[in-house]
């Protein structure tokens, strides 16, 4: 088999390690330098910059007829920006986008997107575009030597590198965008505050950031939702260059009505109203009946929230949504961009403003510079053309006779070669018709205007002058009034959850096994609903969907949970445990509602118990609150709802047939313990099991009590009842024979 030997004569070879860092690094170089930062000269990047030079080339200023989007992306393909076509027009649509840019460098026709979807724009081959009538600021002084040159990517043209702006739109347009290790979002301005401050540093070089931010107020976004930052938040992210905006929505109240008019830089109308549907679909905003998007071309924006009366508390409710939707947002400042050094720099406010007007006035110099030489040029012409006119005898004569006329004109008259060449160049006929006084009048008017060229470029005070002069101008053409209001909120807050839920009756249900369930209505009767196979009913409580449902288990622990957010009674609920975590072999014994005052009964199977009231039992913690004490073996009884302290008297009934009824008031008030002894019974029998209290409730006078024993049952009269009546801690009388062994009892209140 015949070797190759192989030949890298030529070839360079490289360590693996050292070419991919120098290929990344160069990859850096070109994504932060040549895509993602705008410069500080005229704000924009490389692809926006190519966008709006090639249609200055193609003809399409601001008076000129729109053409199709297709033919300017084409251009700039062709001939500077050899990238992908949706990129490039994505780029050209930013800069039409009246609800993206501050100052519009492109006016278009057709669908180019909206607030609501800004990439809903239709494909380039729909939509026609022209250069606005803002875009003369950059493009007006390009051919006047103000700039330098560049090839472009296949070397057949050249192209600006940077274009001649005569106003600091790196601050008017903003500009975001993520390179390699480094990002940067500039928010837009207003063009009057940012000209006023950059004349103010032109006349008054050492002025603080203090100083200009009395000018600049803070960022002026398209949109023109307010800005609620304090004025020295602002302040600090002016002067580190890094900071935050907080945006707000702006609304009016029109009959009963509330109509949001402008929402904050970048937010979707109809995000906000799936955000604030999504709410209202949860039950999270009973306060809002219906919600309308009404915006057309007259009104961009206009979005109607209908409250559900004229008794909701506007503010609290725009609170309220500005703490949990996008009517209130954030905006990050982070003033990242490359400098006349050509390196990328986050900068203050200052060293922008500075550094631009360093720009500016190296920009309007090689303007006049430019100006003065062809001025300079023409009077050097002018001069060599007097002379022919006033020997046109003779100029004719060395033209006719002289076989190399040009030398001889030169000797002759002492002209230079260039004027020679202008004197050949004429045609005779206009020659003749040249006029002494029209050459000099001419020479006049160049002269004067060649001797103020070089009084402005040898006077630094003319050169500022003329530099405000033209901003002032620019800003009389295109400035307007701020858009963003900056004022003071108070900070947005999310109602209390128990204002939000509707206020619905409802029942708590509660079954033998934990599983538990809301009924809406007070006139639910619990023991009636279908229970799981070996499940049946074992508490239930009255309260509201906006309260809190508190659980007490067999080990004395009290648990709360939302009451709307527990399962409907529709179906047979879901099991507590898998919401609480309950101590090993605890179960739920019991369920309690109502307002955080409502006082309830706590007592164990051993005979002591307390008054409680709900609030001092409420919990967040899913392992639950240890409330109630329970003697060892014992457990915990279904709490008891106390009417009135004065009026209540407890009742109750051992497993031995013993009844006691007591007055509610010689039981302490507690928030958490053992209580005191109700009834007695007999240590022995207790820690036997052989006794203890079976069932407890609350009564009052006139009212009776019905014992259900088996299937027997006895209703018992309030005199009956009152024969029952006994000091605390006692024994209690029994009961009459076939009803010792009492399985539950129900109060009948009074209607």
């Amino acid at each position: 088999m015949e070797t190759i030997e192989l030949d890298y004569e030529g070839i360079e070879q490289l360590p693996l390690k050292t070419f991919t860092e120098k290929a990344y690094l160069d990859y850096s170089m070109y994504v932060i330098l040549d895509r993602a930062l705008p410069h500080i000269g005229d704000g924009l990047k490389p692809v926006q910059r190519r966008i709006v030079y090639a249609m200055s080339e193609l003809g399409l200023l601001a008076s000129s007829k729109h053409k199709k989007s297709a033919r300017t992306v084409g251009d700039v393909l062709g001939k500077f920006h050899p990238h992908g076509d949706s990129a490039c027009y994505e780029a050209m649509v930013h800069l039409a986008q009246s609800f993206t840019c501050r100052y519009p460098l492109i006016d278009g026709q057709g669908n180019w997107g909206s607030p609501d979807d800004p990439k809903s724009f239709a494909a380039m081959r729909y939509t026609e575009a022209r250069l606005a009538p803002f875009a003369e600021v950059l493009l007006a002084e390009l051919g006047q030597g103000t700039v330098d040159w560049a090839p472009n990517f296949d070397g057949t043209l050249e192209e600006p590198k940077l274009l001649p702006a005569r106003l600091p739109a790196v601050l008017l347009n903003g500009a975001t965008g993520i390179a390699v290790g480094m990002a940067t979002d500039i928010p837009p301005h207003n063009l009057k505050e940012v000209a006023d401050a950059a004349i103010l540093l032109l006349d008054k070089p050492k002025s603080s950031i203090t100083e200009l931010c009395k000018i600049i107020k803070g960022p002026d976004f398209p949109t023109g939702a307010e800005i609620i930052t304090p004025k020295s938040e602002l302040l600090e992210a002016y002067t580190s260059g890094r900071g935050s905006v907080r945006m707000r929505a702006c609304y009016e109240q029109e009959r009963g009505e509330i109509v949001v008019t402008a929402l904050p830089f970048q937010t979707s109308g109809g995000k906000v109203l799936e955000q604030i549907a999504a709410q209202m679909i949860a039950k999270k905003l009973p306060m809002v009946e219906d919600l309308r998007d009404e915006s057309d071309h007259e009104n961009p924006t206009r979005l109607v929230i209908v409250p559900r009366s004229n008794r909701v508390d506007t503010g609290a409710l725009m609170s309220h949504l500005f703490a949990t939707t996008d009517l209130e947002r954030t905006a990050r400042i982070n003033l990242n961009m490359i400098g006349l050094d050509g390196k990328p720099r986050i900068k203050d406010l200052r060293c922008i403003l500075k550094e631009w007007l360093e720009f500016r006035t190296s920009t309007v110099r090689r303007r006049i510079e430019h100006r003065l030489e062809k001025v300079e040029r023409r009077l050097h012409l002018l001069e060599g053309l007097l002379i022919a006119f006033l020997n046109l005898d003779e100029v004719i004569r060395i033209i006719r006779q002289e076989d190399k006329p040009k030398p001889a004109l030169i000797k002759r008259f002492k002209l230079s070669e260039e004027q020679a060449d202008y004197i050949l160049d004429t045609r005779l006929r206009q020659l003749a018709r040249l006029e002494e006084m029209k050459i000099t009048g001419e020479q006049k008017e160049l002269a004067e205007e060649r001797d103020a060229l070089q009084k402005t470029l040898s006077s630094k005070a003319r050169l500022k002058t003329l530099i405000k002069n033209e901003i002032r101008a620019d800003t009389e053409k295109f400035g307007d009034e701020r858009r963003s209001k900056l004022v003071e909120r108070e900070q947005a807050r999310v109602m209390d959850e128990n204002v939000l839920v509707p206020s619905e009756l409802v029942t708590i249900v509660l079954s033998r096994n934990g599983w538990v369930r809301v009924a809406r209505g007070h006139d639910i009767n619990p023991t009636d609903m279908n229970y799981k196979a070996g499940d049946e009913f074992a508490a239930a409580a009255q309260g509201r969907s906006n309260e809190l449902a508190v659980f007490i288990d067999s080990m004395g622990k009290t648990y709360a949970l939302p009451a709307h957010t527990l399962p409907s009674a529709r179906g047979q609920g879901e099991p507590l445990s898998g919401r609480l975590k309950p101590a090993d072999g605890a179960r739920f014994t019991g369920v309690m509602a109502g307002n955080p005052e409502q006082l309830y009964l706590l007592a164990s199977d051993s005979g002591y118990g307390f008054v409680v009231k709900l609030g001092d039992v409420y919990t967040r913690n899913k392992a639950g609150k240890a409330t109630l004490s329970v003697p060892k073996g014992a457990s915990v009884l279904p709490p008891v709802p106390v009417r009135s302290l004065e009026d209540d008297w407890i009742i109750a009934i051992s497993t031995g047939g013993h009844m006691l009824v007591i007055p509610l008031a010689d039981v302490p008030q507690m928030s958490r313990g053992k209580g005191n002894r109700i009834i007695n019974i007999p240590s022995a029998k207790l820690k036997a099991r052989e006794e203890y209290v079976k069932a407890i409730d609350c009564i009052q006078d006139g009212e009776k009590l019905t014992i259900y024993a088996g299937k027997k049952h006895k209703t018992m009269k309030a005199d009956e009842v009152d024969e029952f009546a006994g000091e605390r801690g006692r024994r209690g009388r029994k009961l009459p024979r076939g009803y010792q062994k009492v399985d539950r009892i129900e109060v009948i209140r009074r209607s």
